[in-house]
């Protein structure tokens, strides 16, 4: 009578370990779909930033070239269109990030830095683990109670 009990107990407890790993494996995946979708969310609202941005500085750009060169027209001094190189370096970045490929050469050197540059991305004192972290909690913590 014994046996068939233990027996049914292991059946019951390899049943719930095996729906526990089930359910943390799609817990996982339903959190790294949801990081994916925020980072492409957030990377699509800089961009669109990007593109409105680029629509009210080229105007800018633009009145500022027309009238600097119509400045150094009237006075005679091209000394007048040196604000128009640097503005120029501008307007192309941002044309650049809001419609060029800047955004895939970014994420090509990002990926090359990865491969052959990793200690780069190391953290100062490395990553920081649970035991770091409860030590300091507790130095902080005024309601601590050692065990």
């Amino acid at each position: 009578m014994g046996f068939v009990f233990s027996k049914s107990m292991n059946d019951s407890l390899r049943a719930q370990q095996e729906f526990m790993a089930i359910n943390s494996r799609l817990q996982m995946e339903r959190q790294l779909l949801m990081q994916n979708q925020m980072r492409e969310r957030q990377s699509a609202m800089q961009i669109a930033w990007t593109r409105e941005f680029l629509k009210y500085f080229g105007t800018f750009f633009g009145l500022a070239a027309l009238c600097l060169t119509a400045g150094a027209l009237k006075k005679k001094n091209p000394g007048f269109l040196l604000p128009v190189i640097p503005l120029s370096f501008i307007f192309a970045y941002q044309y650049d990030m809001g419609y060029g490929t800047l955004i895939q050469r970014i994420k090509v050197e990002a990926e090359n830095i990865m491969e052959t540059e990793s200690t780069l991305l190391e953290l100062p004192k490395g990553s920081l683990t649970y035991e770091e972290l409860e030590k300091i909690r507790r130095s902080q913590s005024k309601f601590y109670i050692q065990k």
